[in-house]
């Protein structure tokens, strides 16, 4: 099998033309500026399914086309009687924005008390949750964050009808000394997420498996046919993304079934927005300091995961890995890599902004086949 080719695009270019469009819809200059280099960070890992293009689709489909973010919108700090602890009014404001904010003042929370937490309510998707923990634990921090996501898409383990966000959970581990990159767990609950589904349907291609269900509740791997996602490990699943609903609910959250969706929940009196959860931990404010054989903290958790890969498991991955080794082709290529689906996309972007699209031409771009 031949090796996939690819577009390469500097970051640059890339965050100039992704930023115009976010200014182009009314977001600030800042808000535009988080949302394009946590676009670029995704795509720099090899994270297509929550890139660029499906950012802007969902700022369009339920952002700043449908009402679910406001430009411009400040965040409201409500009044705690807990200082390791901030609960957030967002409202509706750019979620990578929010999203980037929340993890600052987590980690400034933690160098300060050893943990770090912020809870959001009113607030818009973040798009990939896994750039935000990788970051803080890149910066030796241990990092959580979870979410309910725009829509509810997934049906409950043994059910038929869709009342669960994809709800994805992300954890990032500050393991750079001991493997030269970040743990990162970052999935949906789901099978897959929305965003595999939406990129099958731009390549042409079936899913790897019945990862969804049909319109009457029949699983199936067409991309096309899918209306909701099953839930990943049966119950396993399920329970993690009933999770990010009840967590939704404690900071704020409404009716998983009417999130995103405003015109069904016109005059019920619910709201519409998600909720986000983040974590941030000090390493030195869980250590217990007594370690074995006179290992340091860091010396000893790159010995657990030399005994996790030994033993005749050297050749299995850590979460992180995939997202690692995707950022080692970028820095190959020296830029951002794009399918020629995906570059079509921007060049239809940059058009829909009035801007000058002959850069995205295919004739313009360097080539790399990984």
């Amino acid at each position: 099998m031949s090796n996939p080719t690819y577009f390469v695009v500097s970051r640059e270019q890339h965050e100039d033309l992704v930023s115009a469009a976010y200014i182009h819809r009314g977001y600030e200059e800042d808000e535009a500026a988080s949302a394009a280099r946590m676009c670029s960070e995704a795509s720099w890992h090899g994270i297509r399914t929550h890139n660029a293009l499906k950012a802007l689709h969902l700022d369009e489909l339920f952002g700043s086309g449908g009402g679910g973010c406001v430009p411009g919108a400040e965040i409201e700090v409500k009044e705690s009687r807990f200082p390791a602890v901030q609960s957030w009014n967002a409202n509706r404001k750019l979620g990578q924005a929010v999203a980037c904010e929340a993890i600052e003042t987590c980690i400034r929370l933690a160098d300060e008390y050893g943990s770090g937490t912020v809870a959001i309510d009113n607030a818009f998707h973040y798009l990939w949750g896994g750039g935000y923990v990788m970051d803080a634990a890149k910066r030796g921090y241990l990092a959580y964050t979870n979410c309910t996501s725009t829509l509810a898409e997934v049906v409950p383990f043994g059910g038929k009808f869709p009342t669960l966000g994809t709800n994805p959970h992300s954890w990032g581990f500050p393991t750079t000394d001991a493997v030269g990159y970040p743990v990162v767990i970052d999935w949906a609950t789901s099978e897959i997420a929305m965003g595999k589904v939406e990129q099958y349907k731009r390549e042409g291609k079936k899913l790897e498996s019945k990862f969804g269900v049909d319109e009457n509740g029949n699983p199936t791997d067409d991309p096309f046919a899918v209306k909701a996602l099953l839930p990943f490990g049966r119950h396993k699943g399920y329970g993690l993304g009933l999770l990010n609903e009840l967590y939704g609910g404690a900071i704020g959250g409404s009716l998983p079934t009417l999130r995103g969706r405003a015109a069904q929940a016109e005059g019920t009196g619910e709201k519409t927005t998600s909720a986000f959860y983040f974590q941030v931990i000090h390493p030195d404010a869980i250590s217990g300091g007594d370690f074995a054989n006179g290992r340091t903290q860091a010396e000893n958790i790159t010995a657990v995961i030399h005994d996790v890969l030994g033993h005749g498991n050297e050749n299995c991955m850590l979460p992180g890995t995939i997202e690692a080794n995707n950022a080692k082709l970028s820095v190959a290529a020296d830029g951002l890599l794009f399918t020629e689906a995906e570059v079509q996309g921007f060049i239809e972007l940059a058009e829909e902004c009035g801007i000058d699209a002959s850069a995205w031409s295919k004739d313009s771009l360097s080539i790399f086949t990984s």
